[in-house]
C-alpha cells in the first residue's frame, strides 16, 4: 500500500471516507470521528443480518444491539470509568465490551487465563470497581482476593427496560480500553489506547479491505459496488482471545463495523475449526502459524470444504514459507496476509496483502500508510524498529517511567523489535530486544516465568527461553539448578502463579552454575546453544 498506487490515490483522495490529512505533524485520516461509539452505532443499521454465532446461539445485529443496550442501562458508570472484561470469548464478551463504551465507560481487557492473583492484581492496579466475568473467571477474582462489583455474564439482561440514553461523545484523546502486556522486567503493564487509537486502527484494517475490493473489481472487470453487491455476508472465524488486541481489533470491532457474522470459538480445535469453517461459509480466518499447521496436518484436509474462504490471515510470528504454498494450494481462491503490529499500537503497523505479500514472503508486511517508521541504527544496518502515528498507545496506566522509557515526548514508540526497512517499505523482524518468547501466537514474557521458578524452594539459578518449534513457532523451555525440585513442581507452581500456557514445554536440571556474560548476567545465546546436547543427553 503506496501512495504511487493508483488504487490508494482513489480511495484516499480528498472527499473520501479514507481522505488522509495532516493535523500534529502525523498523517490522519480527517474524516474519522472522535468517539469509537459513533461508529459502533452505525452498525445497528444491519439489523436482521447475523451478528454473532456461538455455538446453539445465534444474534442478529438488532438482537446483538438490545442486549448491549439492556446491559448498558444495567451498568450504573460514569463516563471515564474503568470496567474490566474478564471472560473466555463469547458473545457476552462483545456485548459487555459494547455496553461498557455506550455509557462512556473504559474497557479493561484482562487475560482471562490468568491465575487468580494475576488477575486481581491487573484490576487492582487500574482501579476497576466493576468487572463483568463468566461464573468461572468470578470465582477466580474472588479468590484471587478481588473486592469490587461484579457482573456475572449469566444475569445480564436481554431487553431494556428504558430507552437508553446515549451520552455526550468523548473526545478523540479520552481513553477507550485497557490492553495489557509486559516488558523485559515481566511487570504487568496497561497500554491506555484512547479512542483516536484505535479508530484509526480499525480504519487502516478497513482501508486494507476496500483495496483488496478494488484490486478483485479490476481483476474481474467490474465496479466495487457490482461486485459488492453480489457478495454473500462476510463471516468471520474469532479465534484469536479477544483481550489481545489482534481478537478485539481484526476479529471483533473490524467484522463488526462491516456487518460481518462473527462465529465463536471458545478454544482452539481444528476439527471444530473446519466444520464451523463448512457450516457457516466462513470467508475470513486470521490465525497464528500453528492453527494453519493444524488445520494441514491434524484436521484431514482432503475431506474439508475449505471453498468459502476467500481471506487467510496470519500474525504473531514468521509464516513459514512451505506453509504458505500449503495454504495457497489448499486454498486457490483465497487472498493471503500478514501483518506486524503490537498492542501499544492498536494493531498492525505493517501489513502486505495478496501479490504485495506473496512477492515478499519474509517480510512482515509493508509500512502503512499513516506509520512512520525508522530504525534506530546506521543505514542499512538492523536496530530497534520505532514507530509513530495516530495508533500509538497514551501510553502504560500509572507507570510514567515505562512510558518515558518507551515513547518519546514528539510521539516516537521503541516497538523493542530489532528489524530492517527496505526501499520498498517492507519490514523484516530480525530479533526481539524484548525477552520474549511467542509460543503458539501467546506472548510469554522469560522474566515472570524465571521470577516464580527463581522463589521456589531449592531453585538456586533458573533462566527460560524459546527454541524453534514446527507447530508452535517456539516452545518455552528452562534450564534450572536445583535441589529436591522436579519439573512436574515446577510447571505446576508457574501455571498456579501465572496461567498454564506460560509452564515451560521443558525443563532441564544441570548441577553447574549457568553461563554468564561480561556483565553478569545469565547468556541464553550460550544456553540456546547448549541446549540440543543437553536435551540430548
Amino acid at each position: 500500500m503506496t501512495k504511487s498506487d493508483p488504487i490508494f490515490d482513489a480511495v484516499t483522495g480528498p472527499g473520501s471516507p479514507f481522505e488522509i490529512g495532516e493535523r500534529g505533524g502525523m498523517r490522519r485520516f480527517v474524516n474519522a470521528p472522535s468517539d469509537l461509539n459513533q461508529m459502533i452505532e452505525r452498525a445497528r443499521a444491519f439489523g436482521d443480518r447475523e451478528m454473532i454465532v456461538e455455538g446453539d446461539l445465534r444474534l442478529t445485529y438488532a438482537q446483538g444491539f438490545a442486549r448491549r443496550d439492556a446491559l448498558a442501562l444495567m451498568l450504573d458508570i460514569n463516563k471515564g470509568d474503568r470496567v474490566g472484561l474478564c471472560m473466555k470469548n463469547s458473545a457476552a464478551w462483545m456485548i459487555g465490551y459494547l455496553a461498557i463504551l455506550a455509557r462512556g465507560g473504559v474497557v479493561v481487557a484482562v487475560n482471562s487465563r490468568g491465575a487468580p492473583s494475576e488477575l486481581a492484581a491487573m484490576l487492582d492496579d487500574v482501579g476497576a470497581a466493576l468487572v463483568l466475568a463468566d461464573g468461572d473467571r468470578a470465582g477466580r477474582l474472588r479468590e484471587g482476593g478481588y473486592a469490587g462489583r461484579i457482573i456475572e455474564a449469566q444475569d445480564f439482561p436481554m431487553e431494556a427496560s428504558a430507552p437508553l440514553d446515549p451520552v455526550e461523545p468523548l473526545a478523540a484523546d479520552d481513553a477507550a480500553a485497557i490492553l495489557f502486556t509486559s516488558g523485559t522486567t515481566g511487570r504487568v503493564k496497561g497500554a491506555v489506547l484512547s479512542h483516536s487509537n484505535l479508530i484509526h486502527g480499525i480504519m487502516l484494517m478497513q482501508l486494507s479491505g476496500v483495496m483488496i475490493l478494488h484490486s478483485m473489481a479490476q481483476k474481474y472487470g467490474t465496479d466495487v459496488e457490482t461486485l459488492r453487491s453480489h457478495m454473500p455476508q462476510s463471516s468471520v472465524l474469532q479465534v484469536y482471545p479477544l483481550f489481545h488486541i489482534s481478537g478485539m481489533g481484526s476479529a471483533f470491532l473490524s467484522p463488526l463495523l462491516a456487518g460481518s457474522k462473527i462465529v465463536v470459538m471458545h478454544r482452539w480445535d481444528p476439527e471444530e475449526a473446519l466444520g464451523l469453517i463448512a457450516a457457516e461459509r466462513i470467508s475470513m480466518f486470521t490465525g497464528v502459524p500453528t492453527m494453519l499447521w493444524d488445520v494441514l496436518n491434524r484436521a484431514h484436509l482432503e475431506d474439508a470444504d475449505l471453498s468459502s474462504l476467500t481471506n487467510i490471515g496470519t500474525g504473531g510470528q514468521a509464516l513459514p514459507v512451505n506453509l504458505l504454498d500449503a495454504i495457497r494450494a489448499a486454498c486457490p481462491q483465497a487472498f493471503m496476509g500478514t501483518g506486524y503490529g503490537l498492542t501499544e499500537t492498536s494493531g498492525s503497523v505493517a501489513q502486505a496483502v495478496g501479490e504485495d505479500f506473496i512477492r515478499n514472503r519474509a517480510a512482515a508486511g509493508r509500512v502503512l500508510s499513516l506509520v512512520d517508521m525508522k530504525i534506530d541504527a546506521p543505514a542499512g544496518e538492523a536496530g530497534e524498529i520505532m514507530v509513530r502515528g495516530p495508533m500509538v498507545m497514551k501510553g502504560y496506566w500509572n507507570r510514567p517511567e515505562d512510558t518515558a522509557a518507551v515513547l518519546s515526548q514528539d510521539g516516537w514508540f521503541r516497538t523493542g523489535d530489532i528489524g530492517l526497512i527496505d526501499e520498498e517499505g517492507y519490514v523484516f523482524i530480525v530479533d526481539r530486544k524484548k525477552d520474549m518468547v511467542i509460543s503458539g501466537g501467546e506472548n510469554i514474557y522469560c522474566a515472570e516465568v524465571e521470577r516464580v521458578m527463581g522463589s521456589m524452594d531449592g531453585v538456586a539459578e533458573c533462566a527460560a527461553f524459546g527454541i524453534a518449534d514446527e507447530r508452535l513457532g517456539e516452545l518455552l523451555v528452562a534450564i534450572v539448578v536445583a535441589t529436591d525440585v522436579t519439573a512436574d513442581a515446577i510447571k505446576a507452581e508457574v501455571g498456579e502463579k501465572l496461567a498454564r500456557y506460560k509452564a515451560p514445554g521443558h525443563i532441564l536440571f544441570v548441577d553447574e552454575p549457568l553461563p554468564r556474560n561480561a556483565v553478569g548476567k545469565v547468556d541464553k545465546i550460550k544456553l540456546r546453544a547448549m541446549w540440543p546436547d543437553l536435551a540430548g543427553a
